[in-house]
């Protein structure tokens, strides 16, 4: 219950600061491609955890397909980033998502076996459910350049199957 409860958390956050970022002023293209670098940064880092964590073959080949994904988009990120000579530039959402991210990587190192597995498996629920709402109410929406809002589309897609698969794993656990 606490760990939903801190998944909730982060996810909540996250929403806060994306909105208040709409609020306030749209992100402009170098703050929504370090959002979305950092957003898959942090996913690949988990998976490596539970890679190194998990004793489950569902766990760790849906952690095993995160590392693989969330690297071939930021690859593809930062390749379009120096194609457009765009610098990708730090935010408060962007550091949101990293501080949330540290507390649950913190969170989740106390924890093994099944525990871990059940609390990682719904992190990612949460945490592509937030991603993707944050791409198609926020970031999307906001990029001017085309190149870069067809990216963050394409990407869309594949978290979208990401959150499924998680969703699918985390039925398989209870």
């Amino acid at each position: 219950m606490t760990i939903r409860m801190t998944a909730a958390a982060a996810a909540t956050a996250l929403l806060f600061a994306a909105h208040g970022a709409l609020a306030a002023d749209k992100p402009t293209d170098p703050q929504i491609a370090h959002i979305a670098y950092t957003a898959g940064l942090l996913d690949i880092e988990a998976a490596k955890q539970a890679i190194a964590t998990s004793k489950n073959k569902a766990v760790v080949e849906f952690a095993e397909g995160m590392v693989r994904d969330h690297e071939a988009v930021n690859k593809q990120a930062l390749d379009l980033a120096k194609k457009l000579n765009v610098t990708p530039e730090d935010n408060d959402t962007s550091k949101a998502l990293s501080q949330a991210a540290e507390e649950k990587r913190q969170e989740l190192a106390k924890l093994s076996g099944a525990a871990f597995d059940k609390a990682y498996v719904e992190n990612e629920v949460a945490y592509h459910r937030q991603v993707n709402g944050a791409l198609e109410t926020l970031l999307i929406p906001s990029a001017q350049n085309g190149e870069l809002k067809s990216l963050l589309e394409t990407g869309l897609k594949l978290f979208r199957g990401h959150q499924q698969h998680a969703e699918h794993v985390a039925t398989e656990l209870k």
